[in-house]
């Protein structure tokens, strides 16, 4: 796709960029990128000004609507009284068919919070991985404390509101191959959650994620195998993007995540400062990875013209592999070849497969079986 006809899809806005919280795997703190540090701690009112001058701007340009995200570090770190004040001023230059969405980690979030997202139509996802042994094994406060009982809570108290039908989007879990995933799948599913969206440790062919002995390892594709069994033997299941989107894929239709198949996804990270940056999980694949070589800001450059850019289409070409082994394979349509950050080696860049390649064909090959002895595929 050129730098002319793409368009955005979501603007992940870094609203603060500090954590209550000391996730042990988080890719912002503790996978080597520093960059946070010399951020401000939270968003001020005049990039928050700036930035809406941006979206306007964005939303008149672009016949697609796009997506917001606050995220982090902990966006409930505004503290209600900020995060309000921001939500109104999104609301003021986004109506309600602009999709505004938080992704927190629950242990700040309050009636009054929840009535200020409420008010300006905004849904939250919450951020847990399993059960307490799970949850809290990774998942810990700035002393190693575990923080599933908070977190816990806080999905309570969203579930308790008289708006959560529309309030409470769905959990978002990181997998842990090494816990039991029949266990993890009844927890979630017990906590009466819209969805579930399970994710990939982050890592790379130089730094392998967590609990892969090898590149060539299928611990993740098993362990999502176990999954996709009890989803399927489910008679009231509730939606897993990930599952949702291979199977759609699988079956020749289209997915809506970002690393499978074969769509194209427009995204800008906008931090603390106003700085306009690539996708930050990037940050994971070396210091500053998710850093552009042109300092883009919503104080001096609109969106459109970051995504005009030569450097913008570079950027967005990478969702596509390069790997020899990736473009000839039978299943790219359907993998996609992964997230860019789990291309990357120092040797190579981002010419590799992905460090989950055996993992995705495992569970490609999983769901292929199971839609072919159930007669719906040849």
């Amino acid at each position: 796709m050129s730098s002319s006809t793409a368009q955005v899809d979501t603007v992940l806005l870094k609203v603060a960029s500090r954590c209550n919280i000391d996730c042990t795997y988080c890719y912002v703190y503790n996978m080597g990128d520093e960059g946070w540090r010399g951020m401000p701690a939270l968003m001020s009112d005049a990039t928050v000004d700036a930035l809406c001058q941006r979206l306007s701007e964005l939303a008149r340009a672009q016949s697609r609507k796009f997506a917001i995200v606050l995220h982090g570090g902990e966006p409930m770190m505004m503290g209600p009284r900020r995060l309000k004040k921001l939500l109104i001023a999104l609301r003021g230059v986004l109506s309600s068919d602009y999709p505004i969405a938080i992704q927190s980690n629950g242990l700040l979030l309050t009636k009054e919070v929840l009535d200020v997202c409420d008010e300006a139509d905004v849904s939250l996802s919450i951020s847990i991985d399993g059960p307490e042994e799970v949850h809290d094994r990774f998942r810990v406060g700035k002393k190693g404390q575990g923080t599933h009982g908070q977190t816990r809570a806080g999905i309570t108290l969203l579930k308790a509101h008289p708006s959560t039908e529309r309030l409470f989007s769905g959990v978002l879990a990181v997998i842990d191959p090494g816990s039991s995933p029949a266990e993890v799948y009844a927890y979630l599913t017990s906590l009466g959650s819209p969805s579930i969206d399970f994710l990939y440790r982050d890592g790379n062919h130089s730094v392998l994620p967590y609990g892969k002995a090898a590149a060539q390892s299928v611990e993740y594709g098993r362990w999502l195998e176990v999954v996709l069994d009890r989803y399927l033997a489910d008679p009231n299941p509730p939606k897993i993007r990930f599952l949702d989107d291979l199977i759609k894929l699988v079956l020749g239709g289209k997915g809506v995540k970002e690393g499978l198949g074969e769509m194209d996804y427009g995204i800008l990270i906008v931090d603390t400062d106003g700085s306009i940056t690539k996708n930050d999980t990037l940050k994971s694949t070396q210091p500053g990875g998710d850093r552009f070589e042109q300092a883009w800001s919503v104080y001096t450059h609109r969106f459109s013209e970051v995504v005009r850019s030569e450097e913008f289409a570079r950027y967005h070409e990478i969702q596509r592999p390069t790997a020899s082994k990736c473009c000839s394979c039978a299943e790219l349509s359907v993998c996609g070849g992964g997230m860019p950050l789990h291309r990357w080696s120092q040797a190579d860049g981002l010419n590799n497969p992905s460090v989950y390649c055996a993992d995705q064909l495992h569970i490609i090959g999983s769901i292929r079986n199971r839609l072919r002895s159930e007669g719906l595929t040849a």
